[in-house]
């Protein structure tokens, strides 16, 4: 405890929430763009987690500039605790503002709000919103908001400001953005976070602007546009992007964006500055991009052969709700799309794959534990941490042969040192284990004592779902179901997940190690 460095670390959570209320102003425009009445509570929640911030902040500018690793993890496991409470604020205070109708079409209460506001942070799709076009904008902007912040981390922001404290941010951006490669845009981690928000804002505005021209309406574009680039998957349409599965181009360009909330942030950066070779060099890029295309295909495939009422009768098997959903363009366009929304852990819907027949089923099962890429807005395992477990596989099955031979796993043609391969186990283990063990809690927490076997599927389905921040999955919570069936304990349990799953275990579960208190 003498070692923990508590001013400091209430200093930097003041900053946290200054940041976070300067972003509840710009619900407070949207709202008196709009003529709603709730720019009051929205302006009131800015105050107010602007005083706590203040209070925070200045009150301990005078700390000692000095951050380690076990300052770093108590600052993020903490800040986003206050991040949970400051901004569920909006949606407590705007209850006494919001219409008889939005009351009789959803379940408005604390339990449902802190929800709402762990996915919205966790940029987790899953929703306890059963109509959220009865939503004042501001509610929906703030929605989509709480997901663009969550997305590249609001801390990842601060980190970029810290030299104002004459405090290094490589403890926070090891926490917050855990990245295996040694690739790095700048020498100054505060410069590379800089930069990585900078790029973050240029391919927001660069979809908006797209989806704008394409035929969406501005207030959709950007809500989409916030909630793509982050890999949340909040929408503003209870259909959600099947909404527009009449306009195509709408969808091309949610799908391409989508894929590059996948990458690498620092390989997005090269893209912007058009350096090709390095993408293509890069060896988990290629791995994401295969796993993507050769995906899609087989379930492009199955859709349009099997799945389509063109060539079966099927029970149900009117999977695209469109004019057009016998030919072979929509099918494919609709499996690249739910391949890359469940992959890069979006989970915007523009078909219900569960129709898709029982073996589609159990591929996107298998798709919740897959992820993007280490250093993305992605949840899920990592496609690195996969690509790593693989090649060590096939190098112990060499070791059987030749025991005394040194065989090191190489990435991007460089040696890893022993240490990453271990941690990877470790992470490995321990997400399957608490996937495991959270399914069966989930399953009884929810059903009961004696869950049938298709609530228990629902329940393994949901607990990858929250680990790995999708949202959607399958059974009773498929892509176009919201989970506001859940008890309300089951609903606390899947918003831990959320956490644990959005900060990569770690940074949580060490929170509860008594050696993370010790003075030594």
């Amino acid at each position: 405890m003498k070692n923990i460095n508590f001013k400091v670390i209430f200093n930097l959570i003041g900053m946290l929430m200054l940041i976070n209320a300067l972003f509840m102003l710009l619900c407070v425009i949207v709202s008196l763009i709009y003529r709603e009445n709730i720019f009051l509570p929205m302006l009131f929640s800015s105050f107010i987690t602007a005083g706590f911030g203040a209070i925070c902040y200045f009150g301990t500018k005078n700390a000692q500039k000095k951050l380690n690793r076990r300052d770093g993890y108590l600052i993020v496991g903490t800040g986003w605790i206050f991040l949970i409470l400051s901004g569920s604020l909006p949606y407590f205070l705007s209850i006494p503002y919001l219409s008889p109708e939005v009351f009789l079409s959803n379940d408005i209460n604390a339990i449902n709000i802190f929800f709402e506001t762990i996915a919205g942070y966790t940029t987790t799709g899953s929703t306890i919103f059963q109509d959220v076009e009865v939503l004042p904008n501001g509610i929906l902007f703030w929605r989509s908001m709480t997901q663009w912040i969550g997305g590249m981390g609001i801390i990842v922001l601060t980190i970029a400001i810290l030299p104002l404290l004459g405090i290094g941010g490589m403890q926070l951006f090891v926490v917050e953005a855990p990245v295996i490669s040694a690739d790095k845009i700048h020498p100054r981690i505060t410069d590379t976070a800089k930069r990585l928000w900078m790029v973050y804002v240029i391919l927001t505005i660069c979809q908006i602007l797209l989806l704008y021209i394409a035929g969406m309406g501005l207030f959709d574009a950007v809500n989409h546009s916030l909630t793509t680039l982050s890999s949340g998957g909040f929408s503003t349409k209870n259909a959600s992007t099947s909404y527009w599965n009449s306009i195509p181009a709408i969808q091309y360009i949610i799908m391409f964006f989508m894929f590059l909330s996948g990458v690498n942030f620092v390989l997005n950066h090269f893209l912007l500055k058009k350096d090709l070779k390095k993408i293509i060099r890069n060896e988990e890029f290629r791995w994401y991009l295969g796993i993507i295309v050769v995906t899609s295909f087989i379930v492009g495939l199955i859709v349009y052969f099997f799945a389509n009422p063109l060539h079966q009768s099927i029970p149900g098997a009117e999977i695209l709700g469109t004019a057009n959903n016998y030919s072979i363009e929509n099918s494919f366009r609709s499996s690249f799309f739910q391949v890359i929304s469940v992959i890069t852990s979006t989970g915007f819907t523009s078909a219900d794959y569960t129709q898709w027949t029982p073996f589609v089923s159990m591929l996107f099962f298998s798709l919740l534990f897959v992820g993007g890429s280490a250093g993305s807005t992605s949840g899920g395992v990592k496609v690195i941490r996969h690509v790593i477990l693989l090649k060590n596989s096939i190098l112990e099955l060499k070791r059987l042969i030749h025991p005394n031979a040194i065989l090191p796993v190489r990435y991007n043609k460089k040696s890893i040192s022993q240490t990453i391969v271990y941690n990877i186990l470790a992470f490995f283990v321990m997400y399957m284990f608490i996937w495991i063990a959270s399914s069966v809690i989930l399953a009884l927490i929810n059903e009961g004592l004696n869950p049938g076997y298709a609530e228990f599927i629902s329940a393994m389905s949901l607990s990858a779902s929250s680990l790995g921040n999708i949202g959607s999955a399958l059974g009773d919570y498929g892509p176009t179901d919201t989970v506001a069936s859940l008890t309300p304990l089951a609903k606390c349990f899947c918003a831990f997940l959320m956490i644990l799953g959005r900060l990569e275990l770690f940074a949580i579960l060490i929170l509860f190690t008594p050696f993370l208190w010790r003075s030594n």
